[in-house]
């Protein structure tokens, strides 16, 4: 099968499109013939080294973190059978024809394959921040990066919960954030003062996820460092700041059934640019730019 590798750290450049053999499914698992793949900051973090801690992979590794497809080959046990239409996430890297997973979810039939693609990473993500947060209703709840894949979805369940949502965004995205049930806020210089106006009661929490310098006024503004989280600034490790980054732990089936509640409600999914598998350097290297404008997907089927 093709699967883009790598087999040192380093640049866009490392990837390469490569003829690997297809992975056998064990028990519990399913191979997904893969028709979408998801673009994440981890995939670009991951293949620069910047998690290795000095050490060099062991083996050629295939990027990829979430996918939607149809089930290929089913192990004992799996609870699927083949056709059946999945998203989730894979225990073999989902830039490649194919791929083994053990946590999916079936698709619904107008569910489209790039936004069930967009779901598994940004769903989990979002919804773990705010149990940490403990947002409830009637609170203000303030989300850096408001427009983007993650700060979508967390705005769209915030509002859900009946919290209150303020939004901080690029001015070409205020109206979309609006759009999503929040009260839109222009970041940059100036914007705790925008955030005191825009609110009619004291912000109760923050959750960043734009990683662009906001947690120090952030901290000033709630007044407390207890509920500020983080999933993109470093600089959470010196400012005694959660910084939530998730583990396999996280991505379980329950967390699917909540997306695809979400999903019922109509969950709104920006998508971004859509490239073609061989294409996966140019789609890592605009994820790594920063500003998207939605999810970056790869077509693999």
């Amino acid at each position: 099968m093709r699967a883009i590798t790598f087999a040192e750290y380093g640049g866009p450049d490392v990837l390469r499109l490569s003829e690997v053999p297809v992975p056998e499914p064990g028990p519990g698992q399913v191979r997904v013939a893969v028709r979408r793949a998801g673009v994440n900051p981890i995939d670009w973090k991951i293949r620069s080294g910047a998690m290795a801690e000095g050490s060099a992979p062991d083996r050629p590794q295939i990027p990829g973190a979430e996918l939607s497809g149809v089930v290929d080959a089913v192990g004992d046990g799996a609870g699927f059978a083949v056709g059946d239409e999945v998203f989730g996430w894979p225990v073999t890297g989902s830039y490649a024809d194919y791929a083994l997973a053990e946590t999916v979810a079936r698709k619904p039939a107008d569910l489209s394959w790039e936004d069930a693609a967009a779901l598994p990473v940004a769903g989990e993500t979002a919804l773990r921040v705010l149990r940490l947060l403990d947002v409830k209703p009637g609170e203000v709840l303030l989300i850096h990066g408001a427009s983007g894949t993650v700060g979508r979805f967390a705005t769209q369940a915030a509002v859900a919960l009946g919290a209150t949502v303020i939004g901080t965004a690029g001015q070409r995205s205020l109206a979309d954030v609006k759009a999503l049930g929040a009260i839109p806020v222009l970041y940059g210089d100036g914007w705790p003062q925008r955030v005191r106006e825009a609110a009619d009661r004291p912000v109760a929490a923050v959750f960043d996820a734009s990683g662009h310098g906001v947690l120090p006024d952030s901290v000033e503004l709630l007044g407390s460092k207890d509920r500020v989280v983080t999933i993109a600034d470093g600089a959470a490790f010196e400012l005694g700041l959660p910084f939530s980054a998730g583990t396999t732990e996280d991505a379980t089936p329950e967390v699917l059934a909540e997306i695809l509640r979400y999903v019922a409600r109509g969950l709104q999914i920006a998508q971004g640019s859509s490239y073609p598998l061989e294409q996966a350097g140019a789609a890592q290297q605009e994820s790594q730019a920063g500003h998207p404008g939605g999810k970056i997907t790869l077509v693999v089927s």
